[in-house]
């Protein structure tokens, strides 16, 4: 995503405007196991390990399940409607975050934006 983010951030950082959160977990019900930091509000956007204090929406998954919506296999907004994704905060803000934002991961856009780290 960092990849990305280098080379299309300021049209997504113009759209999302926030930074969210994204917590992985490894079974449901279960501790935190990672948390990221995707900053779509400033300059052209990165992504880091941690907590934002200031997160506009905090987005809360099982890792299999972060992984199926990452690829594409799984759509977000069923996700949500199944259970499978929390999102806390605004949910405004939370909406603009789709996956049409992100190339698909294909071996055309792999090539463009290297191998993008999940």
């Amino acid at each position: 995503m960092d990849q990305f983010l280098q080379i299309e951030g300021e049209k997504v950082v113009k759209h999302c405007d926030a930074v969210y959160n994204f917590e992985i977990l490894k079974s449901k019900g279960g501790p935190v196991d990672t948390c990221w930091v995707i900053d779509l509000k400033n300059g052209k956007g990165s992504v880091k390990q941690g907590r934002a204090k200031d997160a506009a929406a905090t987005f809360t998954m099982v890792d299999d399940e972060y992984l199926q919506v990452v690829d594409g296999k799984l759509n977000p907004q069923m996700a949500f409607l199944q259970g499978k994704m929390k999102i806390k905060g605004n949910m405004k803000k939370a909406t603009l975050f789709t996956p049409d934002l992100f190339p698909k991961p294909t071996a055309e856009n792999l090539a463009k934006y290297g191998k993008m780290k999940q």
